[in-house]
């Protein structure tokens, strides 16, 4: 199928539309259900312990659909092929929500079951990628094919883990590591790309420093650092090569022009996302010393680095080729506050108490919110046809 004569559902149109809509959905419910699970109102019947469930639907439930959604809109890009569209969107879309519905224990499966159910998706997106792009030949981007490839391979060592000694180790922190990686591999080259056509467009003569080899022994570096968590988590040359990363990150960001961007906060938001993953090293780091919780470097990274970051991609990528103009406004700009203001209180303050509620739940009503908001904004637009095309001046605006 082409983009010309495809005429079936709009929400099938393109490989952002199904796999947006599905991780903004999910990502507003799944937070509410594990708050009453972890407070004993809701009796999770998952194959999974409930902390595992958790984990993993946030890594490999809500992550692998957004993570699907960029890559089947990028890839055609890349390929100069056309676009996936109609029933196999569909029925990658269906195997997606298979997954989520067998993890939850809905469905008559036993262990085995559920991970031959989960771990499908993962495989099909990873053979469709690189099928798409050995088929465009065009070689440079079939390295974004073993992260996608190692994800699933992350996927199905957290279900044997689980199979086997009853709950996840290295399989919580593999995955964790792999979407992280994907971020600053894929963020490192769309956030310097962006922010130099908006300085374009503004009449700026300084732009990011393109990538180069800096950028690739902080990428390679960053890689190293993850993986040695991963295998030692809680050890003191864990901790400072960690920390060392986050200020190597730190050192990148900076050569991208963060502070020029401030009068465009759907620009912006890449930028901060970036240095919140920094930041969220750094924390990990200090938690593998010893100097801090686990959990709060963790959640800095999955709520602040992932989660920001997402956020800032979908809501991007769902303006622009939706036919709208790339301006975040009032409602983008406070989803997005919202999200770091979930990550903050889950890592910094969980303990403390405001009005009565502990900084867990109100980080947790803090995501739920921006998720809800996302969802009312966004849904409308994944599910429809396009508005038409803005002028080039203002469709690039931001």
């Amino acid at each position: 199928m082409s983009r010309t004569n495809y005429n079936g559902p709009a929400a099938l149109s393109a490989g952002f539309r199904p796999f947006f809509l599905a991780a903004v959905l999910f990502a507003a419910a799944v937070i509410p259900v594990w708050w009453m699970v972890w407070q004993g109102q809701w009796t999770l019947v998952s194959s999974f312990p409930p902390m595992d469930w958790h984990i993993h639907e946030m890594i490999f439930g809500y992550g692998a659909a957004v993570i699907a959604g960029f890559l089947f809109t990028a890839v055609p890009n890349w390929s100069g092929r056309m676009p996936i569209q109609g029933w196999p969107l569909l029925c990658l879309s269906v195997i997606w929500l298979i997954g989520r519905i067998a993890l939850a224990g809905l469905l008559p499966l036993g262990p085995i079951g559920v991970a031959f159910a989960d771990c499908a998706f993962l495989l099909a997106i990873a053979v469709i990628v690189a099928r798409e792009i050995v088929a465009g030949q065009n070689w440079r981007n079939l390295k974004v094919v073993l992260p996608v490839g190692l994800l699933c391979a992350a996927n199905i060592t957290y279900h044997i883990e689980v199979i086997l000694a009853g709950e996840a180790d290295i399989g919580r922190r593999f995955g964790l590591a792999l979407v992280l990686f994907l971020i600053t591999l894929i963020g490192g080259r769309i956030i310097p790309s962006f922010t130099r056509n908006w300085l374009v467009k503004q009449g700026e003569t300084r732009f990011p420093v393109p990538f180069g080899r800096f950028d690739a022994v902080v990428v390679a570096f960053g890689a190293a650092a993850l993986l040695i968590w991963v295998a030692r988590p809680e050890a003191a040359v864990t901790g400072g090569v960690l920390i060392l990363s986050g200020v190597m990150h730190f050192a990148r960001l900076s050569r991208w022009r963060a502070v020029a961007t401030w009068r465009s906060p759907l620009l912006l938001m890449l930028h901060v996302a970036y240095g919140i993953l920094a930041a969220g090293l750094m924390m990990t780091g200090a938690a593998a010393i010893g100097w801090i919780a686990a959990a709060a470097g963790m959640h800095m990274l999955g709520i602040g680095a992932i989660g920001g970051m997402t956020v800032a991609v979908m809501i991007r990528a769902t303006l622009g080729h939706t036919g709208r103009a790339l301006i975040a406004g009032p409602a983008f700009t406070l989803v997005f506050a919202l999200i770091c203001g979930a990550a903050i209180m889950r890592s910094a303050l969980p303990e403390v108490f405001f009005a009565g509620r502990s900084g867990i739940e109100i980080s947790a009503i803090l995501w739920t919110l921006g998720f809800a908001i996302l969802a009312i904004r966004l849904v409308p637009w994944l599910a429809l046809p396009s508005a038409k095309r803005k002028a080039p001046s203002q469709a690039n605006s931001a």
